[in-house]
C-alpha cells in the first residue's frame, strides 16, 4: 500500500493524451514498449523516490518522480542515454511526448534526478526481477556468468604514466621554485623602489603549476597505494601455493619466483578525469579506461538476476561475488528456490568460462550450493590437455567431459553472450556516460533493469501487472 503523500507534485495523467484530436496512440502501434511502461510504473513501489521530496513542502510542485522514472526507463531501454537527448526526444518523439506530455522536463531536471536516484533503482530491479520470476522468465535450472569491458567516461589522453609523473614532478618543482625566486627579486625591487605592498598576490602561472603539482602528486599516491595493495595480494597467494605444495596438492616448480614489487612499475598508468577506472584491454585489440560489467543470467529467457561493475580487468575473482549477489537477489526479491521431492533445496548449475577458474572460485561455489560446470582453461580445436594440473582440475576436465558436463557448459555461450550483444549491439550501450565506480554501478544496473523490462515486454507477460 502506497504512502500518503504530504508534498504536492505537478499534475501527471499519462491517459490525458487519449482526449486530444491527434494522440501518440493514434500513431503508435498497439502494444507498444511506451504503453507497457506507463502501465507498469505506477504499480511499482516507488515510496522511496517519493521520500526525499516528501521532507521539503516549500517552492514550486516538483515533477511527479514516476513520470521521471518511466522517461528514464523507457529512455535507457530504447537506447537513449543522454539527459540532452531525451530532453529533445520529449518535444519531437510520440512516444516519449506519451509519457511527459505539455509539460515537459528540461534536461537539467532529467539529468538531476537521475543523479540523485541513482542508487534508488536497485529496488526496482528487484521488483522487476520479481515480476520475471512470476511470469515464469527465471527457472533457477542453469545461470551463467560473464563480464565484458565497457569504456568509461574517461580519456586516454588525460592520464599519465608513474615515470611520467616522477619527471613531470621534478619539473614542476623546478619551476614552482624558480617562480617564487622570480617573485621574490620582483618583491624586493618593488620594496626598494615603491616602499612596503601587500605582497599576497600569487602570479597566475605559480598558481596553474601548484594545482598540477597536486593533481599528479594525487594521482602518484593513488598508484602507490595500488601497488602495495597488489604486492599484498601477491604476498598471500604465493603463500597458499606453497602450502598446497607442501601438503602435495602440487608439485612447485618452474622458474624462481621474482621478489615482489612495492613500488609502481614505470608504466603504470592513472586517469585524471575517472581515477576509479583501469585501463584494459578491449575487443579491438586497443585499450580504454574501462570497467569490467558482470552479469549472472537465467538459462530460462535470459534474465539478469545479478550486474555488478569491478575496476579488475581478470574475472578470476569474480565468480563467487556475483554469485552470492545473485542468491542475495533471490532473497530479497521473494523468489525461493526450487526444491526436489525430499525438500532439499535443488542446485542450481554454474556455467563460466575459464577466466573466471580457480580452486578458490570453484570450492566456492559448491559451498554456497551451486554445481559449477568451469572451463579450465580455453579450448583449441584438436588440442589436448597439459599434463600437469592440481587436483581441482583434474576433477572439473573430468567433469566437463562426460556427456552431461558437455551438454549443461554447452549451452553457455548461447545463454550469456547475447545479453551483451542484445546490450551494446541492439541498444547502443558502449561507454559509461556517469564517473566514479559507485556511479557507473547504478548505470550498469539501470542497463540491466531495463533489458528484463524489455524481456517481460517482449515475452508478452501483461498478466504479471494485474
Amino acid at each position: 500500500m502506497a504512502t500518503p503523500r504530504r508534498k504536492k507534485y505537478r499534475s501527471w495523467n499519462p491517459a490525458a493524451y487519449a482526449q486530444q484530436a491527434f494522440t501518440p496512440a493514434e500513431r503508435l502501434p498497439d502494444g507498444d514498449l511506451v504503453f507497457f511502461l506507463l502501465d507498469l510504473v505506477p504499480q511499482l513501489d516507488l515510496d522511496p523516490f517519493y521520500a526525499s521530496y516528501e521532507v521539503e513542502t516549500r517552492g514550486q510542485p516538483p515533477f511527479d518522480p514516476a513520470l521521471l522514472v518511466c522517461l528514464w526507463l523507457y529512455a535507457y531501454a530504447v537506447g537513449v542515454y543522454s539527459s540532452r537527448k531525451i530532453a529533445q526526444a520529449c518535444e519531437r518523439n510520440l512516444a516519449f511526448l506519451a509519457i511527459v506530455g505539455d509539460d515537459r522536463p528540461d534536461f537539467r531536471t532529467i539529468s538531476a534526478f537521475r543523479k540523485e536516484h541513482l542508487e534508488r533503482f536497485a529496488d526496482l530491479f528487484l521488483q522487476v526481477l520479481h515480476l520475471t520470476h512470476e511470469a515464469g522468465l527465471v527457472q533457477l535450472g542453469l545461470w551463467a556468468t560473464d563480464g565484458s569491458k565497457v569504456p568509461g567516461n574517461a580519456s586516454r589522453h588525460k592520464a599519465m604514466s608513474y615515470g611520467y609523473m616522477e619527471k613531470e614532478v621534478a619539473r614542476l618543482r623546478g619551476e614552482i621554485a624558480d617562480l617564487l625566486r622570480q617573485a621574490q627579486q620582483q618583491d624586493e625591487a618593488e620594496d626598494a623602489a615603491l616602499g612596503a605592498r601587500r605582497g599576497d598576490e600569487l602570479p597566475e602561472e605559480l598558481r596553474f603549476r601548484e594545482q598540477r603539482l597536486a593533481k599528479i602528486l594525487e594521482a602518484k599516491a593513488r598508484l602507490e597505494e595500488q601497488a602495495r595493495d597488489a604486492a599484498a595480494a601477491e604476498r598471500h597467494r604465493r603463500a597458499e601455493s606453497e602450502e598446497r605444495a607442501r601438503q602435495g596438492q602440487r608439485h612447485a616448480g618452474g622458474r624462481p619466483a621474482q621478489p615482489v614489487r612495492e613500488t609502481p612499475e614505470e608504466k603504470a598508468q592513472t586517469s585524471f578525469t575517472d581515477p576509479e577506472l583501469k585501463i584494459m584491454p578491449q575487443n579491438n585489440k586497443g585499450w580504454d579506461y574501462s570497467g569490467n560489467a558482470q552479469v549472472v543470467v537465467d538459462d530460462a529467457c535470459q534474465i539478469i538476476v545479478a550486474c555488478d561493475v569491478t575496476a579488475q580487468s581478470n574475472d578470476k575473482q569474480q565468480a563467487v561475488p556475483m554469485a552470492r549477489q545473485a542468491l542475495a537477489n533471490l532473497e530479497r526479491a521473494g523468489i525461493a528456490r526450487p526444491q526436489d521431492a525430499t525438500g532439499q533445496v535443488q542446485k542450481i548449475a554454474a556455467a563460466q568460462d575459464s577466466g573466471y577458474f580457480s580452486d578458490t572460485a570453484v570450492s566456492g561455489l559448491e559451498a554456497l550450493g551451486f554445481d559449477p560446470y568451469v572451463a579450465t582453461e580455453r579450448h583449441k580445436h584438436h588440442a589436448t590437455a597439459g599434463a600437469a594440473a592440481g587436483a581441482a582440475v583434474e576433477r572439473m576436465r573430468a567433469k566437463l567431459r562426460t556427456a552431461a558436463g558437455r551438454a549443461v557448459y554447452g549451452l553457455r555461450k548461447g545463454l550469456v553472450e547475447p545479453v551483451f550483444g542484445q546490450i551494446k549491439g541492439a541498444r547502443g550501450f558502449r561507454r559509461f556516460l556517469l564517473r566514479g565506480l559507485a556511479k557507473v554501478r547504478g548505470e550498469w544496473r539501470l542497463v540491466c533493469l531495463t533489458h528484463n523490462l524489455l524481456k517481460l515486454w517482449r515475452y508478452g507477460c501483461t498478466s504479471v501487472m494485474s
